[in-house]
């Protein structure tokens, strides 16, 4: 990636549609768009305002398309640098003439995220900010909305910086330990900073522990519906998304395969998994079914065990009832619309259910609005389930840099309890700065760079 090149694409999705948006930026952007775009009045050229102008091919003075043009001169730009962005009719070919225009004109096509890793390389975002940029992209829910707004108006970067500048108060009152031991300074003992230390890393433990409430937010809590054969969960993953997704039948063990959906209830997002009939299995196949439906269970947040009430208690249900046990969830008594109901909650609670159990029907649909009710509980109380100061992370890069930065703060704390010399425990404290550092983009690498900008789509 050569950061001096101009770069060029689309900024708007592949497809027919009103606009599209072709960007530009670089030092020969304003340049580059001055030999294609042609504005219709001298007022349209003022920068940080659309004109309206003509696009043509420079070789031959064919007009290409009537559009609107804006500049926006580095370095208050998206990317620090110049910026220009073509307005044009949404028509593939009208973008694809344009993109091959800027680019023989001397712009260079866009790797993914190369607009976003320029801004952060010019110092206009720092990496949790272009992070939640493309979280922005993907939001699929409020709760993922209103955490990648905060995060992008800086939230996660002030936290993490507060942090930072605990860790390097700390190894400042070694280093001037260290370099000036004979002047009879007054400087914190060897307990004092133990017991700096130990506080801050209570700090830097609460935004590690907040991982799951951010995934959660971010990416959704995980279900996965379990049950014997034929005790409804197919029609339960189809009542909750309101659509015939899974095949039904009366033939037990129709679902052979993980079925995976989403849902949104509230602010959150719920991933569904429709798993195939806990049982002893009768072929290869099923065997390999039942093998996916125990990695799902394993990898959920949470349950809907879902148990048939037309029938005793059964081994089948005794299996179900084994993966639930510890976990979050809830439990269906479904076809409580066929009477009288052979199994009920005691049956279940006596042999040890923890979990909260409805009565349903997926026949008559009644239970469903309680269904989804409850189902939002339940994620509620995995999300308040770790601290909740506002600000939480949400990926896994997040939460290695955190975890080196505790490792490191352990060292420095052991270190400083036992007496060692200033320059072992500011070892560890400068390898705690640095952790925290790689994730606002302070200290890093190209390989981190790499992860986190090849996410993004072209022209982000």
């Amino acid at each position: 990636m050569y950061a001096e090149d101009t770069i060029v694409a689309p900024a708007t999705p592949p497809g027919k549609g009103a606009v599209a948006i072709v960007r530009l930026s670089g030092a020969r952007a304003i340049q580059i768009a001055a030999t294609l775009w042609h504005p219709l009045s001298k007022a349209a050229l003022r920068p940080r305002h659309l004109g309206l102008g003509e696009i043509r091919d420079p070789q031959t003075g064919t007009i290409v398309d009537r559009a609107m043009c804006v500049t926006m001169p580095g370095p208050a730009s998206l990317t620090g640098e110049d910026v220009v962005e073509l307005h044009c009719h949404g028509g593939p070919y009208i973008v694809r003439r344009v993109l091959s225009l800027a680019m023989a004109a001397g712009a260079r096509m866009a790797e993914p995220g190369e607009f976003s890793r320029r801004a952060f390389l010019n110092g206009r975002i720092d990496l949790t900010e272009a992070e939640a940029v493309a979280d922005l992209i993907d939001v699929r829910s409020e709760s993922a909305l209103q955490q990648a707004i905060g995060q992008l108006n800086g939230a996660l970067a002030r936290r993490v910086e507060q942090l930072r500048s605990g860790v390097i108060a700390i190894r400042a009152h070694l280093e001037a330990e260290i370099d000036f031991a004979d002047e009879g300074l007054k400087l914190p003992g060897r307990d004092e900073i133990a017991a700096d230390i130990a506080r801050l890393a209570d700090d830097v433990a609460l935004l590690h522990d907040s991982f799951r409430r951010g995934r959660l937010a971010r990416d959704g809590a995980r279900a996965a519906i379990v049950g014997k054969p034929n005790a409804g969960k197919s029609s339960v993953l189809n009542l909750l998304l309101g659509t015939d997704r899974a095949i039904v039948t009366a033939v037990p063990g129709t679902t052979r395969d993980v079925i995976e959906e989403s849902v949104t209830l509230g602010p959150w997002p719920l991933v569904l998994q429709d798993t195939a009939g806990v049982r002893e299995a009768g072929d290869e196949v099923e065997r390999i079914g039942i093998g996916r439906t125990l990695s799902s269970v394993a990898e959920a947040d949470l349950l809907i065990a879902v148990f048939d009430s037309s029938r005793p208690f059964e081994d089948d249900d005794a299996r179900v009832l084994a993966l639930c046990q510890g976990r979050a969830g809830l439990a269906l008594l479904n076809k409580s619309d066929l009477r009288p109901p052979v199994l009920s909650p005691a049956d279940l609670l006596d042999r040890g259910l923890g979990m909260p159990i409805m009565r349903f029907s997926a026949l008559d649909a009644d239970g469903a609005p309680a269904l989804r009710d409850e189902l939002g509980r339940a994620i509620e109380a995995l999300a308040a389930a770790g601290p909740d100061d506002g600000v939480a992370i949400s990926r896994e890069r997040h939460r290695e840099a955190l975890a080196k930065a505790l490792e490191a703060l352990a060292r420095a704390r052991a270190s400083a309890l036992k007496g060692m010399p200033p320059e072992i425990v500011a070892v560890d404290a400068a390898a705690a700065a640095e952790a925290l550092g790689t994730l606002t983009g302070e200290v890093g690498t190209e390989d981190v760079l790499d992860a986190v900008f090849r996410e993004f789509c072209i022209g982000k």
